[in-house]
């Protein structure tokens, strides 16, 4: 899911299914609230959460992450999804570390 939530925030979901478990990966705000302009505007994190998930799984557009396989590195039994990887390239993503990152922007 790429998108608004209930409450108007821009964000993404990857919704991931594995042998008799589910979860989600993302509901992060990808967007704040501008009060000098009185609406919501896009902000990095959220263009390089989005960038960050494709170039890890090799998927060019979201509409194709649908069916793709991944690899996850959770919390255990409850917790959540820490972040994805490529299923044969050792390759992960982690918002986390990203907003880590951020916090130098």
């Amino acid at each position: 899911m790429l998108g608004m939530e209930d409450h108007g925030i821009f964000t993404a979901f990857l919704y991931v299914e594995g042998d008799n478990w589910a979860c989600g990966f993302g509901g992060y705000g990808m967007d704040a609230y501008a009060k000098h302009l009185n609406k919501r505007i896009g902000h990095r994190f959220g263009i390089d959460f989005i960038k960050g998930v494709l170039e890890t799984l090799d998927v060019l557009t979201w509409e194709k992450l649908s069916g793709t396989f991944l690899r996850v590195e959770t919390e255990g039994l409850g917790g959540k999804i820490k972040r994805v990887g490529h299923p044969i390239k050792e390759k992960w993503f982690d918002p986390d570390e990203l907003a880590e990152q951020m916090k130098d922007f």
